[in-house]
């Protein structure tokens, strides 16, 4: 029985030891640089069960460093406890297709949907003010997380033209014209990095489309090609499209 007990407690002392390292790796990550990929091919690696973070955000100019740094050191020690792992992001370029354009697309990391979901449940009695610290710190902030059904791994190269489109459906027909779309954008040199499907988004901070797929053009000319003959007037058997491009 004793031998259980030291057991027990050498194991829980070694997670909790775990997750003060990661912390302070994370926020060590934080301190010293910033979301954005620096690399001109940014890799990224997603297991079966993991979740993916796809957040569409501006920040404010006045008192951000100020305002940011209290993020740091109140909301994220409680990501980091429920497995939250920031990942590279990009500023966004052109607006294609939509009527707004986030200054950065991020993405994050969750060990699995509980852990991300528990985060969520808890995070306003850890932090009381979470939600006016965003508000303050964030003058757009859209959200969607998705649980991954099988290993990835996908690359985004700066030195591309990389093109976010998000498509909401309108009926059956949305189906057909999504399909369609994929298949036209490969026929015309584009290279799907990766399409996300059945997201979810927190209260507050609702950004679900139908899909959401990263696309990857040799050239902004060979996009444009294929702009030209998918104008905003051919996607009408949607709900909704947004298109923009990230650098």
């Amino acid at each position: 029985m004793f031998l259980k007990a030291a057991c027990f407690c050498f194991d829980e002392n070694f997670k909790t030891e775990k997750m003060k390292l990661k912390l302070m790796v994370v926020l060590l990550l934080l301190l010293t640089s910033n979301f954005y990929a620096q690399k001109s091919v940014q890799q990224y690696e997603f297991k079966k069960g993991e979740v993916l973070d796809i957040l569409l955000i501006s920040n404010t100019k006045k008192d951000f460093n100020k305002l940011f740094d209290r993020y740091k050191k109140t909301i994220f020690p409680v990501g980091v406890k429920y497995s939250f792992t920031p990942q590279k992001g990009f500023k966004t370029g052109e607006l294609i297709l939509g009527s707004y354009l986030p200054k950065s697309l991020i993405f994050g990391k969750w060990e699995n949907i509980v852990k991300r979901e528990q985060f969520l449940n808890v995070i306003e009695k850890e932090v009381p003010d979470f939600h006016e610290q965003r508000r303050r710190l964030f003058t757009h902030f859209e959200l969607a997380y998705y649980e991954i059904q099988s290993d990835i791994k996908f690359e985004i190269n700066r030195n591309k033209y990389n093109v976010v489109t998000s498509f909401w459906k309108n009926n059956k027909k949305s189906e057909k014209f999504i399909k369609d779309w994929i298949q036209e954008v490969e026929k015309s040199g584009g290279k799907i990095i990766i399409k996300l499907a059945n997201g979810k988004s927190p209260l507050g901070y609702y950004y679900n489309p139908t899909l959401v797929t990263i696309v990857t053009w040799e050239t902004k000319q060979a996009f444009q090609s294929f702009l030209k003959r998918h104008p905003l007037s051919t996607y009408k058997d949607l709900k909704h499209v947004h298109q923009f491009v990230i650098d």
